[in-house]
C-alpha cells in the first residue's frame, strides 16, 4: 500500500465537504437574499412610509379645518351674541368672518386632496402587501425545496465530518501538515490520482517509473508539474 493511500481518502472526504459546505453556502444566500423578494419587501416597506405620511397629512389638514371651523363659531358668536354693539366692530368682526371663511375654504380643499392621497396611498399599500404575498406563496414552494435539501445535506456533512475524523487519526502528524499545506496551496487538492498515465490534478503525462513509485513507495511521490502528492490505486 503506498503512503498516499490515507490522505487520498482524506482528499474524497475533504472534496465532498467543500462541495457541500459551498452549496449550503449557495442555499443560505438565495433564502436570505432572494432577489425578486427583497425587492417586493422594499416596495411594501416604501408603500407603508408613504401611507403614514398620507395619513399625517390627512390628520393634519383635518384638525387645522376643524380649528378653523371653531375660530368662524367664535367670531360669529362675538357678532351675534348680543355683546358688542359699536358698528364699526360689528363691521370688523364681518371682515374678520369673511377672511376666516375664505381661508377655511382654502383649508377644506387641501383637507380633500389629502383624502384623496391618503386613499391613494392606502391602494398602493394593500398592492405592494398583495404582491408580497404572492412572491412569497411562489417561492414558498421553492424555499421549501431548499430547506429540505438544506437538511439533507448537513445531515451529510455531519456524516462526512464523522468521516474525517476516522480518516485523520489513522495519518501521522508530518503527513497531515504536509497534505493541509498542499490544500492550502493548491486550491483544496492536495492529492491528485493517476488516471491515463497523467495527473489527474493538471494533466501531466507521468513516467512509468513514477507511476510504479506512487502505486508502491512508502514515501510520498510528488507529480513534477504541480507539486501534488500522486495517488496510483
Amino acid at each position: 500500500m503506498s503512503a498516499s493511500f490515507g490522505l487520498f481518502r482524506l482528499q474524497q472526504v475533504d472534496s465532498r465537504i467543500s462541495q457541500i459546505e459551498t452549496r449550503l453556502a449557495k442555499i443560505q444566500e438565495t433564502l436570505d437574499n432572494d432577489a425578486e423578494l427583497r425587492a417586493a419587501r422594499e416596495r411594501v416597506k416604501l408603500a407603508e412610509a408613504n401611507q403614514h405620511n398620507a395619513e399625517h397629512a390627512r390628520r393634519t389638514s383635518e384638525e387645522e379645518a376643524k380649528g378653523q371651523q371653531i375660530k368662524i363659531q367664535q367670531v360669529e358668536s362675538s357678532l351675534y351674541g348680543g355683546t358688542v354693539r359699536n358698528p364699526k366692530e360689528l363691521q370688523d368682526l364681518q371682515a374678520e368672518i369673511a377672511s376666516l371663511r375664505k381661508h377655511q375654504s382654502a383649508l377644506e380643499d387641501r383637507e380633500l386632496e389629502a383624502m384623496l392621497k391618503a386613499d391613494e396611498s392606502q391602494s398602493e399599500l394593500q398592492a405592494a402587501q398583495e404582491n408580497l404575498k404572492q412572491i412569497q406563496s411562489r417561492l414558498g414552494n421553492e424555499h421549501q425545496k431548499l430547506i429540505d435539501e438544506q437538511e439533507s445535506l448537513t445531515r451529510n456533512l455531519e456524516t462526512l465530518k464523522s468521516e474525517r475524523q476516522a480518516a485523520v487519526s489513522a495519518i501521522a502528524a508530518e503527513a497531515l501538515s504536509i497534505y493541509d499545506n498542499l490544500r492550502q496551496q493548491r486550491r483544496g487538492v492536495a492529492v491528485a490520482e493517476i488516471s491515463d498515465n497523467a495527473c489527474g490534478a493538471c494533466g501531466t503525462t507521468l513516467t512509468a517509473g513514477l507511476q510504479q513509485n506512487a502505486r508502491h513507495a512508502a514515501q510520498f511521490v510528488y507529480c513534477p508539474s504541480c507539486g501534488r502528492i500522486l495517488y496510483a490505486s
